[in-house]
Parts: structure tokens; C-alpha cells; sequence
């Protein structure tokens, strides 16, 4: 379970009397007790963005990628931080209310496990969050859409918004196969588009009353 101070950026932020979003402080419950899971969803809230999240003691590593992951080698993908998110999160596909911080609709893209492969210099398997905190991370994901060899590396911090690159490597798994259209892109789990989301949404909130 993570500690307090891991998530306080993240509640603070949010009002969980008015948000679906999970408080976190519950355990998720283990995944076969094997490897640590990671998460995309597709955030359609003040611009349509991929949010990128990594299982990392007990929480949710998280970045915002507005072009999302990509299975091309050549592809550079901006990926900026945002706060810690609770383990929970990695389930939550629904919508999120107006005037809540990241008001809009959330589905899940893809989800699965994955395994670190980052190393120092000398060639030394090093801790994954050691990894994240030198500013370079190595991984292999293994998701119902992402597979293979990926890598995350920081390109800016200090005074400026720090700024990472999510990048995928040159694998049996590299493909010219793009991230798809936000607009289009179905769950992993429930197969709906976020428009769909946000139209049940709508339908079960109008029931309510």
C-alpha cells in the first residue's frame, strides 16, 4: 500500500465527493504475483491526450503522452509527468465531472504487465524507480496492443516542466503501426469509444435523477 505522501498531490486535487476516481489506499490485489502492471488510457478532457502509467512501489508512475505510445521505432513521443496516481486507477474507464480537475471522459487502451531491463553502464541491473530517478528507464511490455521493448528518457528538468521521451526499440515488435485515432480507439475491456462512455454516462446520470 502506498504511503500517504505518495498520493497527496493527487487528492489534493480532486474532490471525491464529485469524482468517480478512486481515493486509493486499497489494494488492488495481486496479478498472479509475477510482474508489475502497467496501464494506457485515453484522457478526452481540455485536449484528447494517452496517459502512460507504470506500477512502481505501489503506485502509479505516471505521464501524459499527447500522440500516445507508438509501435515505430522512428517515433519520438513527448511524455510528461503528472502526479502519482493510486493502483487503483488502472481500472477506472468512465467520466469524470464537469468542473473536477481532468473533467472529461477516460477509457482503458491497453493494459497488461512488464518487466525492467534498465541497467548502468556497466551493464548491472539496477532498481526500475533508481532507473526513473536517473532520468532513464528501459522496459519490455507485454499488453494486449503494446509488446516489446520500450524506453523512457528524460530530456529536460530544473527550472523548466520536466519533459520525458517514450520511445519504442527496434525489436521483433517494431512495426510502422501508429497509435490509432483517439476518437476511434475502443477499450481494452469493454470495447466502447469514449464517445460511447460518455454517453452511457450520460444515460445513467439522467436515471438517477
Amino acid at each position: 500500500m502506498p504511503a500517504t505522501d505518495d498520493l497527496e498531490e493527487y487528492r489534493g486535487k480532486r474532490d471525491f465527493a464529485k469524482s468517480a476516481e478512486p481515493k486509493g489506499g486499497v489494494s488492488r490485489g495481486e496479478h498472479g504475483g509475477a510482474q508489475p502492471s502497467f496501464v494506457v488510457q485515453i484522457h478526452d478532457a481540455t485536449t484528447t491526450h494517452f496517459d502512460f502509467r507504470l506500477e512502481v512501489d505501489g503506485v502509479l508512475k505516471s505521464w501524459a503522452v499527447p500522440k500516445g505510445p507508438s509501435g515505430d521505432p522512428h517515433d519520438k513521443r513527448l511524455a510528461m509527468p503528472t502526479e502519482d496516481h493510486p493502483l487503483e486507477y488502472a481500472d477506472f474507464e468512465g467520466t469524470i465531472a464537469e468542473g473536477e480537475y481532468g473533467a472529461g471522459t477516460v477509457i482503458l487502451w491497453d493494459e497488461g504487465t512488464y518487466r525492467s531491463t534498465s541497467a548502468d553502464r556497466e551493464g548491472k541491473e539496477i532498481p526500475f524507480a533508481e532507473a526513473l530517478e536517473r532520468g532513464h528507464a528501459s522496459f519490455q511490455l507485454r499488453g494486449h496492443k503494446l509488446h516489446g521493448g520500450y524506453a523512457l528518457t528524460r530530456i529536460r528538468q530544473g527550472t523548466e516542466r520536466e519533459a520525458w521521451l517514450l520511445v519504442k526499440k527496434g525489436d521483433t515488435h517494431g512495426s510502422r503501426c501508429r497509435t490509432p485515432d483517439p476518437a476511434r480507439a475502443r477499450s481494452v475491456r469493454t470495447r466502447r469509444t469514449l464517445r460511447q462512455v460518455a454517453a452511457d454516462a450520460d444515460a445513467d446520470s439522467r436515471q438517477r435523477r
